[in-house]
């Protein structure tokens, strides 16, 4: 068996906590015992991790997942130790953690990113890493995996599958949200969306991911349409280079129609709003994760007149082992400016203050930084 050692990391213990979390603490940071890598596997230090709304989705029980649980599904760090039979990185390399592992083998892994992994999401649901293990213990008590990460701790054990690495010039922070808000947001524009520069985009919602879509927009050439209800992130978008930045109530009385129109929210009524931006023959792609059991209204008639097409897409339909060199290239190139996305750097510790910032939707990406990465 691996040899074990202490790890520090932000455990969730209980689902649906009254907010503020800042006073209810539903996460405490603890002392925890991390297994070493078995084969197929590697052990990371944690650079940075950001603060996703699919971690917030756990907290206030939305989407439900075994307790207790380490979170952080967006992180990036330097690998310092493999299993057997791990080919693709070497120690004293950084790399991304991505949140969906392929196994590379199932049905869905041959649609090139259309459908998400089968053994992948049923591992993420369980709690586990992709071959079913558990690496995690807290004073003997087996504490989940998030999303095949738990990047909110000082060190993770991961699977092989879930992580890409990235050169040495990638800053941590920028490293981090290529594995989800970049893909997620980005991807979903140029997989689901085949974007180009004709295109004519509207993001609607203005956190990590739909901020990440409307830089990978400005970085292929398209015209942007910023739709949110808070000003600031208006304002953010303008900066940027969004052509118009709208509430949605001003989106709806100009008419504004897209090409393709990518809802990143996760509530019923986001997505009535982005339906109704689709132009002739539009695209509608969602990335947003809603409660389950919420429900919207659309109008067939609309979808069937006009050719429009409504698309899921879940971790930007990516592969990340495509994706994110693509993406790391974009940024290297000046194309696109990740660091924007950061709004601000936290401690382990403030991990709950991070969740109320997110809830609030204040903020666009905050990452937990360890080591002064």
């Amino acid at each position: 068996m691996p040899a074990t050692r202490p790890i520090r990391g932000a455990v969730l213990n209980s689902m649906g906590a009254e907010p503020p979390y800042a006073d209810s603490r539903p996460i405490t940071v603890d002392e925890l015992e991390l297994e070493g890598p078995g084969p197929g596997e590697l052990m990371v230090r944690i650079e940075a991790a950001g603060l996703c709304h699919s971690d917030l989705s756990v907290v206030n029980g939305s989407r439900p997942r075994p307790l207790p649980m380490l979170l952080g599904h967006e992180a990036a760090g330097i690998v310092e130790e493999v299993g057997d039979g791990v080919e693709s990185v070497r120690p004293g390399q950084r790399v991304v953690m991505t949140f969906l592992p392929r196994c590379g083998e199932c049905a869905a892994c041959a649609t090139e990113g259309r459908l998400p992994c089968e053994r992948g999401s049923a591992a993420n649901a369980a709690g586990t890493l992709l071959t079913g293990a558990r690496r995690l213990t807290r004073a003997g008590e087996t504490v989940q995996h998030h999303l095949g990460v738990s990047g909110f701790a000082t060190h993770a054990v991961v699977d092989e599958r879930s992580v890409v690495p990235v050169g040495d010039d990638v800053p941590p922070h920028v490293a981090a949200l290529l594995g989800c808000a970049v893909l997620t947001g980005g991807g979903a524009l140029l997989n689901a969306g085949r974007i180009t520069p004709e295109t004519t985009v509207a993001v609607v919602g203005l956190g990590g991911v739909g901020m990440a879509g409307l830089l990978t927009a400005l970085a292929t050439g398209c015209r942007v349409v910023a739709v949110d209800a808070q000003e600031s992130k208006l304002a953010t978008a303008r900066e940027w280079g969004a052509a118009e930045a709208l509430t949605p109530a001003e989106a709806m009385e100009q008419g504004v129609e897209a090409d393709v129109v990518l809802e990143a929210v996760g509530h019923p009524r986001a997505f009535e709003t982005a339906y109704r931006l689709l132009g002739l023959g539009g695209t509608l792609v969602t990335v947003g994760l809603p409660a389950p059991g919420a429900t919207a209204q659309i109008e067939p008639l609309q979808l069937t007149a006009k050719a429009q097409t409504v698309v899921g897409s879940y971790l930007g339909s990516a592969v990340p082992k495509r994706d994110v060199p693509a993406f790391e290239r974009l940024w290297r190139e000046g194309r696109l400016p990740l660091e924007r996305l950061v709004s601000r750097r936290i401690g382990l510790e403030e991990i709950n203050e991070g969740m109320d910032a997110l809830a609030s939707g204040s903020v666009i990406r905050q990452v937990v930084t360890f080591d002064g990465a």
